[in-house]
């Protein structure tokens, strides 16, 4: 299994901007969308060698969500780019009723999602929004973890028929996975072999169970890392079959504890082989202002919370 390496820090929006830049050569009826915020969404190139193809539609998100389902009457793919918080707490009754219900080939695309947004607060960093998202029936839910694997992850879903929530950030990480890696959606990644515990992580969290994997190691503890960046359709026959090694499992993400990944893999767990699970996540609350390594320390959503997150699973099993 190959050792995986920060080839070099980006942030996962920029990933996004190039998937869209890549569309735009070669899918001519991908159309983009964005409620005010082209620089924060990378959409500099996209507009600059397609301005027909782009609607700028201002601050009126719900308006976006209208526009975007309308157009995909015509064949058009709308991808729709402004803040998390604002993609699906502010619309959600038009994202339920115009794209869900309707089943409309919308695709929301989310930046400066969970709490790394930072500095900007508790008001602009949506913890559940994959919750929100997840529950909808029809809806894909894509969480990447890198640059490499949200232009990847961008590109697939405009193949993809259907309505699509595509959640990624504002702050540079480590860009890990290789650019060739295919992008299958609802196909989990694992990265390393293990036989002691099975850590499933999303998001950013998937390098830091990368480098908790590393810690635990020098412990003699073998764990098996799987990158989940499909929540729905959670990839459960990956699941499964590390558990059937392991017998215990550690699940990491930027977002609440309630309707995140976490309760999607107890479910599997209940219904299919119960093990024990811990949950590396923000437990019920609300964000603040401070930087991203701040708030992921306070909040615990790193490393070395997922290995004391380990420690304990392993205690109960």
């Amino acid at each position: 299994m190959k050792k995986y390496t920060n080839t070099g820090s980006k942030d996962t929006r920029s990933g996004f901007g190039a998937g869209m830049t890549e569309l735009g050569k070669t899918n001519e009826n991908v159309v983009a969308l964005c409620a005010d915020l082209i620089g924060s969404l990378k959409l500099d190139e996209f507009i600059k060698n397609h301005p027909e193809r782009f609607f700028q539609i201002g601050i009126a998100e719900a308006n976006m969500i209208g526009i975007a389902a309308g157009l995909t009457i015509g064949g058009k793919i709308p991808f729709t780019g402004t803040f998390a918080n604002f993609s699906t707490g502010r619309v959600y009754d038009q994202i339920r009723q115009s794209v869900a219900y309707s089943d409309k080939n919308v695709k929301i695309c989310a930046s400066h999602a969970g709490l790394t947004l930072g500095e900007d607060g508790a008001t602009h960093q949506i913890l559940e929004d994959i919750g929100l998202m997840k529950m909808l029936p029809g809806m894909t839910v894509i969480n990447p973890c890198d640059y490499n694997q949200t232009k990847a992850a961008t590109i697939a879903i405009a193949d993809h028929h259907g309505p699509v929530y595509l959640r990624f950030g504002r702050p540079v990480v480590p860009n890990f996975m290789p650019a060739d890696e295919p992008f299958i959606i609802g196909k989990a990644i694992m990265l390393t072999e293990g036989s002691d515990v099975t850590i499933v992580a999303t998001g950013h969290l998937v390098w830091e169970a990368l480098q908790a994997a590393e810690a635990l190691e020098a412990k003699g503890i073998k764990a098996e890392v799987i990158n989940i960046h499909t929540i729905k359709p959670l990839d459960e026959e990956a699941i499964l079959n590390s558990l059937s090694k392991t017998r215990c499992i550690v699940t990491a993400e930027e977002h609440n504890i309630i309707g995140g990944l976490g309760e999607s893999v107890s479910r599997v767990l209940a219904l299919k082989d119960p093990v024990p699970q811990e949950f590396v996540a923000v437990n019920d609350s609300f964000g603040e202002s401070g930087t991203p390594e701040q708030l992921m320390e306070k909040y615990k959503l790193n490393s070395a919370a997922i290995v004391e997150a380990v420690d304990r699973v392993l205690k109960r099993k």
